[in-house]
């Protein structure tokens, strides 16, 4: 459980307590089914608060839960004070500024990122957006989203700008490992001049922070385990009992994985990657000559 609930995020809190009451059902030995048909809830209520979707957590809700289950005092006094805080606080893309372009799965994302201690992320086509320049963001949304207002382009560039200070100003930061594939280093987005920015501005976020860590996959490794595309996995610290989780995007839809064999695939994927590619020193070297080509 968080032992300092007050400093919690609303991210973390509606997690923690999304994990705790499926562990208190299941030990209670009750099919959320049989939950949802005594307190009279669509099953899809259910789901979301053991996933921590909702934006908010009513604290009767919790209660009745509680009882339900048999919960002792001080758990339910620990959930409780989840649920106040997500009443009580908003999560940064909760803002006006930002809620109309972020899509429902995204803002999962979102929330399991923000809480993260670890994340490890294959990008096949793209710099990692962690990494990106604002120049760069801009002309990939701009692509996508062909005759989309400026206004929400500059509210997609500011939550892609948003997400970055995971990796600064974070207390401890996000440990951020990328793996690209050679081509998202040949791959022109925009200018030359906006390309050579965006390289250095890696090259200068993985020597700078030392949470930060970069390997390419050289075209000469040939078949490996990333072809099938881009993916992120995410790890939580040990004391907030969180399982890690898959996150997968494309132009249709975003999907965000719990299952533990999903997640050891993909972990599996990442590690062996890991291994084919060259050390961050040599993956860096890489990069460098990159920005001497474009």
């Amino acid at each position: 459980m968080i032992t300092d609930i007050e400093s919690a995020t609303p991210a973390l809190c509606r997690l923690q307590l999304g994990s705790e009451l499926r562990r208190l059902r299941l030990a209670a030995g009750l099919k959320g089914s049989q939950v949802v048909k005594r307190l009279l809830w669509s099953p899809s209520k259910l789901t979301r608060l053991e996933t921590g979707e909702n934006t908010t957590v009513e604290q009767a809700d919790v209660m009745a839960l509680c009882e339900m289950y048999g919960a002792d005092a001080e758990t339910r006094t620990h959930l409780m004070g989840y649920a106040a805080v997500t009443k009580t606080r908003k999560d940064w893309w909760q803002s006006p500024e930002y809620r109309p372009v972020i899509k429902p799965v995204f803002k999962a994302f979102l929330g399991l990122e923000a809480t993260a201690s670890a994340l490890h992320n294959y990008e096949a086509e793209f710099v990692p957006g962690l990494l990106q320049t604002e120049a760069y963001v801009r002309t990939i949304h701009r692509d996508a989203h062909r005759g989309m207002p400026e206004e929400d382009v500059n509210r997609l560039v500011a939550v892609r700008m948003a997400r970055q200070e995971a990796l600064r100003s974070r207390q401890p930061p996000l440990r951020f490992t990328a793996i690209i594939n050679e081509a998202v280093l040949l791959r022109r987005i925009g200018s030359a001049e906006l390309m050579r920015e965006q390289l250095t501005h890696m090259v200068e976020m993985a020597e700078a922070l030392p949470n930060v860590r970069v390997q390419v996959v050289p075209f000469r490794a040939g078949r490996h385990p990333g072809m099938n595309g881009s993916f992120h996995v995410l790890h939580f610290p040990e004391g907030a009992a969180l399982k890690s989780i898959v996150y997968l995007e494309n132009l249709a839809d975003a999907w965000v994985g719990r299952q533990q064999a999903d997640v050891e695939r993909y972990e599996e994927a990442f590690t062996d990657l890991q291994a084919l590619a060259p050390g961050p020193q040599e993956s860096l070297d890489m990069i460098k000559k990159a920005i001497e080509e474009h």
